[in-house]
């Protein structure tokens, strides 16, 4: 089992940064792809960034457009979500996820879940 509990998240104003945090606890976090996933109101839970286990590999989705970086730090079982330049459009619940061996883009392949931080960006 892999226990994750996210932080770091707030109220900001656009153009803002945050940086969230990915704590994991249980099994071994360097087995483990780690994607961020974000959920607005009213939308459907959609793909930010992921992180291979060794961290050696990421990948965004487009919206981030270099704001955002996704890093891990295996011998502290944290992964790490800077985002600068922060937007209205970028105000979600943000969630971490581990899943065994490689990163994808679809949420439903995600074994584990925590249980999100609120980021809220106003202009």
């Amino acid at each position: 089992q892999v226990q994750l509990v996210e932080s770091g998240g707030g109220l900001v104003q656009t153009g803002a940064s945050l940086r969230l945090n990915c704590a994991a606890s249980g099994r071994n976090l360097t087995l483990y792809a780690v994607g961020w996933f974000r959920q607005a109101p009213g939308k459907e839970r959609e793909f930010v960034a992921a992180i291979t286990p060794s961290g050696n590999n990421v990948n965004y989705e487009d919206f981030v457009k270099g704001r955002f970086i996704i890093s891990r730090d295996n011998a502290k079982s944290t992964v790490y979500l800077q985002m600068n330049s922060l937007e209205t459009e970028d105000t979600a619940v943000y969630y971490c996820a581990a899943r065994a061996g490689l990163r994808s883009t679809t949420p439903s392949l995600y074994e584990y879940w925590g249980q999100g931080t609120q980021v809220t960006v106003s202009s």
